[in-house]
């Protein structure tokens, strides 16, 4: 069982990461201070292929609509995704991609909601930036300095995911090993070099657990609910390469049950323990919550 015993053993192999300070950035018309406070990333689906119903959205007016609240409960940005990383979710084309997207970004545009788009096409990533999205959440890395090329033109944000595949529709068993956060990091220093060679300055790097690895099925919670937790709680490790890391929160159904919701208020916490600077949630009022008591200590 997870205990405070644990977590001192962490901080004490890796205090000298612990402080780290990365970069902040204005997003869109708004400053983010990495280093006192992390971000939350409030999320609208658009595909009715997600398995997490409560934040699917089934018109623009509804999706319009979740990411004025959104914004009122505390999500800094929101992510728009119409594709669902789902393992058995369809894949939606890039032509389908920007029919659903544009609307919603647009209207959230006006209306002055940052928003993030979460594609690994480039087409879709250049439409939408020059619609008025703030930040490309990219999911695939197949074509990624193309889209690092896009992100410099518009000086918008970048969340670079780590994907053992091409993209969340062509993926096998995630190669585990003993310690996550190193196995990740080598491929974030050599994209960031990329992404700041081609002129992107404002940088996430995402560890990727929230795709459907095959081995990270409900039948093998454990194996997938124990490397989520490590690889939160080790994030901090990530920061020494200068940037802000940005997390899922995870839901876990498996322990949680009806109350799944609840599970990502516990997440939420493991993740800002590891120091995590943005975390992508669709329950934004609890992990709002969780941010807030933390903050009273």
């Amino acid at each position: 069982m997870l205990s405070l015993k644990e977590l001192s053993a962490i901080y004490q192999q890796y205090q000298d990461s612990y402080d780290t300070k990365v970069e902040e950035f204005v997003i869109g018309n708004k400053q983010l201070n990495f280093n006192s406070q992390p971000a939350i990333l409030g999320v609208i689906n658009l595909s009715t292929d997600s398995w997490y119903k409560n934040s699917i959205c089934y018109t623009p007016e509804q999706a319009i609509r979740r990411g004025k609240v959104l914004t009122a409960q505390g999500a800094d940005i929101v992510d728009i995704g119409s594709e669902s990383t789902g393992a058995t979710a369809a894949r939606v084309e890039d032509f389908k991609q920007k029919s659903k997207v544009l609307p919603v970004l647009e209207a959230l545009h006006q209306e002055n909601v940052l928003t993030s788009i979460e594609t690994y096409y480039p087409e879709v990533a250049r439409a939408c930036l020059k619609a008025g999205a703030n930040v490309i959440n990219l999911t695939g890395g197949e074509n990624s300095e193309e889209i690092y090329q896009a992100v410099s033109e518009f000086d918008a944000g970048i969340i670079i995911c780590y994907l053992q595949g091409k993209n969340p529709k062509e993926l096998g068993e995630y190669k585990l090993t003993d310690d996550p956060t190193e196995f990740v990091y080598d491929y974030f220093a050599q994209e960031i070099e990329t992404a700041t060679k081609i002129g992107v300055k404002k940088i996430f790097i995402d560890p990727g657990m929230g795709f459907a690895y095959k081995n990270f099925s409900s039948e093998q919670k454990s194996l997938r609910i124990k490397y989520q937790i490590q690889t939160l709680l080790n994030s901090f490790r990530l920061r020494k390469l200068g940037f802000p890391v940005c997390n899922i929160v995870p839901t876990s159904i498996e322990c949680f049950g009806d109350e799944f919701r609840s599970s990502q208020a516990f997440t939420a916490l493991i993740a800002v323990l590891g120091k995590s600077d943005l975390l992508r949630t669709h329950e934004v009022p609890k992990v709002k919550g969780v941010l807030d008591t933390l903050k009273l200590f």
